[in-house]
């Protein structure tokens, strides 16, 4: 990631005073493609990549995979800071209007799930919830690689996404 992408992430374009719905779909679009490049350097910029193919012979061994977990717990805080940071960037360069606009359709987003959940609990038979159930509590004792697994496909997609903006 270079020193540009940080410094005009979320900047406003040039539309003085208050943007058309129009302007601010833009510069949403802007922010989203700026936020996927800063997404798809973080892997090259915390030389994830390297640490893990040095790890890889240390996991043979018995105690290898404790090494390795504690080995990882450097190089995911590293992970974690430099996502709050990139988090904490954008939120800091995207403009007031479209932050109010963004929890305003979150908080319609969460009253519509909580109402389609108890629309959903109400009419779904109770051998289909047992398993529901069952799968949830499995998801929650696995939660580390299925976070894994989630962030690894939401970068992909990203990149995907971002790649196909430049043809």
């Amino acid at each position: 990631m270079n020193d540009d992408a940080r410094t005009t992430l979320g900047t406003p374009g040039p539309h003085p005073g208050n943007p058309s719905p129009l302007q601010l779909r833009e510069q949403i679009e802007r922010t989203r493609d700026e936020l996927g490049r800063t997404v798809g350097a973080l892997p090259a910029d915390t030389g994830t990549a390297a640490h893990t193919d040095s790890r890889t012979d240390a996991d043979a061994d018995a105690d290898g995979t404790a090494r390795a977990a504690e080995n990882s717990a450097p190089v995911s805080d590293r992970i974690r800071l430099r996502a709050r940071r990139a988090g904490q960037l954008v939120t800091d360069r995207t403009p007031e209007p479209v932050r109010e606009k963004a929890a305003r359709a979150a908080a319609r987003a969460r009253r519509s799930a909580t109402r389609a959940g108890r629309y959903t609990a109400a009419r779904t038979p109770d051998p289909l919830l047992d398993r529901a159930g069952r799968a949830a509590t499995a998801a929650r004792a696995h939660r580390t690689p299925l976070l894994a697994v989630g962030a690894a496909v939401t970068v992909f997609l990203l990149g995907r996404r971002s790649r196909g903006r430049r043809r």
